[in-house]
């Protein structure tokens, strides 16, 4: 049995969430600030974190820091009412696992934690030392050195724009797990634009297409498949 940490402030919204995880045969452990989080994590063993961003007393992104820098590999997913791209890159690149918006449904909440958490047991997926000295990700024959932003697939190098790099790490990171387009467009336009193209250049829906489908024939030889989720994004199934 799991047992997850939900971190919110709100009663009744904890009330709701520790029923509905132990309907599904979770253990739950609860705290309303960043303060009674981190006595539960020094205190206890966790497989999972539901963290809220807008505690009293100090910010929940304290308690994501303190997790990463401190419980190597602890899922953590992000529930909050802070909705703009901003917060959402500044909590995924913070070491967050998944990150979802306030009013939600309970039901996507539910897929996504159980996902989060099928990754994190996951044994194809490792986090490991490359050669340069940088975390590194390895999915079957697909190995990301993230230091270097190189791939190298069945041990040969992948040839890949800034682009291409960008969506392949955002599939990896979140293996098995719905990648919206907002999420990679939220990415690009966070980063420089590629060399030889403008700020002006078009970042939208048909641009992204493109790259899937370019990925998609580099990673054709292999059991490696991006699945398009419709109305939703696109899913890097496990080999």
């Amino acid at each position: 049995m799991a047992t997850i940490l939900i971190v919110e402030d709100d009663p009744l919204l904890l009330d709701a969430l520790t029923g509905q995880l132990q309907q599904l045969e979770f253990e739950v452990c609860t705290a309303s600030s960043v303060a009674e989080g981190t006595a539960v994590l020094q205190a206890r063993a966790v497989d999972g974190i539901i963290l809220d961003l807008g505690l009293p007393g100090a910010d929940g992104m304290e308690l994501l820091t303190w997790a990463r820098s401190h419980i190597a590999g602890l899922p953590v997913l992000i529930l909050t009412a802070r909705d703009g791209v901003e917060d959402r890159i500044l909590g995924l690149n913070a070491g967050a696992d998944d990150y979802i918006t306030k009013p939600f449904n309970m039901q996507e909440l539910q897929a996504r934690l159980q996902a989060m958490l099928r990754r994190a047991r996951q044994p194809a997926f490792t986090q490991a030392s490359s050669a340069a000295g940088g975390p590194s990700s390895t999915i079957g024959p697909l190995v990301l050195d993230h230091g270097t932003h190189t791939a190298h697939l069945q041990g040969e190098r992948l040839e890949l724009t800034q682009r291409e790099w960008e969506l392949l790490e955002l599939l990896v990171n979140r293996c098995g797990e719905v990648v919206t387009r907002d999420d990679v467009l939220a990415a690009w336009r966070a980063g420089p634009p590629e060399p030889g193209q403008s700020t002006a250049a078009p970042l939208n829906s048909n641009a992204l297409e493109v790259y899937v489908h370019r990925l998609r024939r580099k990673l054709d030889a292999t059991n490696l498949n991006i699945r398009n989720i419709r109305g939703l994004g696109y899913m890097l199934n496990r080999p």
